[in-house]
């Protein structure tokens, strides 16, 4: 059995990235491939400079290149990420930094993407903050999370035999902490609950306004992989919100 590491351990994505890449990249995962990469394709339409924020190693830096993007950099905290994402290759450049420290001067890029990266950084606020300032203006922000209300920890189907009934239970949405899930066999990943609402309030608060949000049904390649995702088809794993910069141009 793997040691469990300590909760918010920056070396956690470090130590698991090879597990990362063979299960969610390369065309590994439906969710992905059926959802995420379609909706940011739709979303990068027409822009020129962008930013992956939490890159990894690279899947949707390469696809804001194959959209038309002229300028993509993608940055990563994990240098496991980056020397596959830089062997990949693609048409992207990128950087070692962290969300909260981007190393971009101010109104940098038309476009920030962060897929799945939020809900593992501890200062949310710290990192949309830091998305904004490197935004142009009527500069877009994509942002995938893991659904904050139906994805909390301890939700999930419970089978009630007395009332002969199903549902779907939510767990303590409105507690914001950070645990330590075992996501696979021996593999341990920080994950930072919040509520929705931290999220929309810290946009709003940048001058990020929403203009979109989505909440898709699982893709069908997820629920067909097993019997009881099939129970789970009206339940949303992902949120998408689309926020663009307003003020006046500089």
């Amino acid at each position: 059995m793997a040691d469990r590491p300590a909760v918010g351990d920056r070396d956690s994505w470090e130590a698991n990235a090879a597990w990362w890449q063979a299960g969610f990249t390369q065309g590994a995962d439906a969710e992905y491939e059926e959802q995420i990469l379609p909706m940011a394709r739709t979303h990068l339409a027409g822009t020129r400079r962008v930013l992956d924020v939490g890159t990894g190693e690279g899947q949707v830096a390469r696809l804001a290149c194959r959209v038309g993007a002229e300028v993509v950099v993608g940055v990563d905290p994990a240098w496991a990420q980056l020397d596959v994402a830089v062997g990949r290759a693609g048409g992207p450049r990128y950087a070692l930094a962290e969300a909260v420290a981007l190393p971009f001067p101010a109104a940098s890029f038309d476009a920030v993407v962060a897929c799945l990266v939020f809900e593992h950084i501890a200062d949310a606020e710290g990192a949309i903050a830091e998305v904004a300032r490197v935004l142009a203006a009527d500069g877009r922000l994509l942002l995938f999370l893991n659904h904050p209300l139906l994805q909390t920890p301890g939700s999930g189907w419970i089978d009630d035999h007395i009332l002969d009934e199903q549902y779907w239970r939510i767990g303590p949405y409105l507690r914001e902490d950070t645990t330590v899930e075992e996501v696979d066999k021996g593999v341990f990943i920080p994950f930072v609950h919040r509520p929705l609402s931290r999220y929309v309030n810290a946009l709003a608060g940048c001058g990020l306004l929403v203009t979109r949000m989505e909440e898709p049904a699982p893709p069908p390649g997820f629920v067909a992989r097993a019997a009881e995702y099939r129970e789970s088809a009206t339940i949303p794993r992902l949120l998408f919100i689309r926020a663009e910069k307003v003020g006046a141009r500089r």
